[in-house]
């Protein structure tokens, strides 16, 4: 099978494209110019990957070229930035235009869930992001050398209801808590950002709570950490960290965990909410 990815930023678009090669796909790249890592280049080259550069909101173009190339389903995979719809940052060909007068709101589910209506439309379907790299999924429990502290896990209790109400109104999925009350969500600026916030507001010891849509769809928007997600809760001396368990993607996991366990930060798993 020919597979389309869809790539924006960081890491996640690199080992998607591994696994779908080692797993014998053909591989179709439609990377973005605004956000992709350039070194994906130099990946696409050394699988024998066609890469195709495009600018933000040419989703004609995309669909042209995943067509051409005989794609049938396609991943997306790594973040493009949601302020640039408000900044400037993407204009719009004919085919993203029609997407975007169509929405009510341009929340993330709402703009991404029309695009992936537009390629079912045009014969390409949208896998889920995780599909190819399930052993990357947080699992439950504890899952760093520390488990929480009884404090740690009161504020995790007492954020689950805030980050699950926010996650369910698409407004982010992160927020930060001491001596549980809230001290940052999370709305467009990313993870790493709210940590960096939270340190400034409230100093040492902040928890971080990471969680999925309560209907998370699994196609895109999917939790992810990684490192850098590590580097920033060591700069705010942020102490402890939970994430769900099965919906949550964990890049580069030995560095992810070497660094938490060398910072005595936790890292749990939150179970699956049946």
């Amino acid at each position: 099978m020919r597979l389309g990815l869809i790539a924006g930023n960081g890491r996640f678009p690199f080992l998607v494209l591994d696994a779908a090669r080692a797993q014998g796909h053909d591989v179709t790249i439609v990377a973005a110019k605004e956000e992709t890592f350039p070194e994906l280049n130099d990946a696409a080259r050394r699988h024998g990957a066609s890469i195709h550069w495009i600018s933000l909101g040419q989703l004609g173009k995309c669909i042209s070229v995943l067509r051409e190339a005989g794609v049938t389903h396609a991943v997306m995979a790594g973040q493009v930035k949601h302020t640039k719809i408000f900044s400037g940052g993407i204009v719009p060909d004919l085919a993203f235009l029609s997407v975007l007068k169509q929405l009510t709101s341009k929340n993330t589910d709402g703009l991404i869930g029309a695009v992936a209506n537009v390629l079912h439309d045009r014969g390409i379907e949208l896998m889920d992001s995780t599909s190819l790299l399930q052993p990357l999924l947080a699992r439950p429990g504890v899952l760093t050398r520390r488990a929480p502290t009884d404090d740690e896990q009161k504020d995790f209790e007492f954020g689950y209801r805030m980050a699950d109400t926010i996650a369910a109104l698409d407004i982010g999925q992160t927020v930060a808590v001491k001596h549980q009350a809230v001290v940052a969500v999370e709305a467009m600026e990313g993870t790493d950002e709210v940590i960096g916030r939270a340190g400034h507001l409230a100093g040492p010891g902040v928890r971080i709570i990471k969680v999925a849509k309560p209907k998370q769809d699994m196609r895109f928007d999917v939790p992810v950490i990684g490192f850098a997600t590590i580097k920033a809760m060591r700069v705010a001396g942020a102490s402890a960290l939970s994430i769900d368990a099965g919906k949550t993607l964990v890049l580069d996991g030995d560095a992810v965990f070497a660094s938490a366990n060398e910072a005595g930060i936790a890292i749990v798993g939150r179970p699956p909410i049946h």
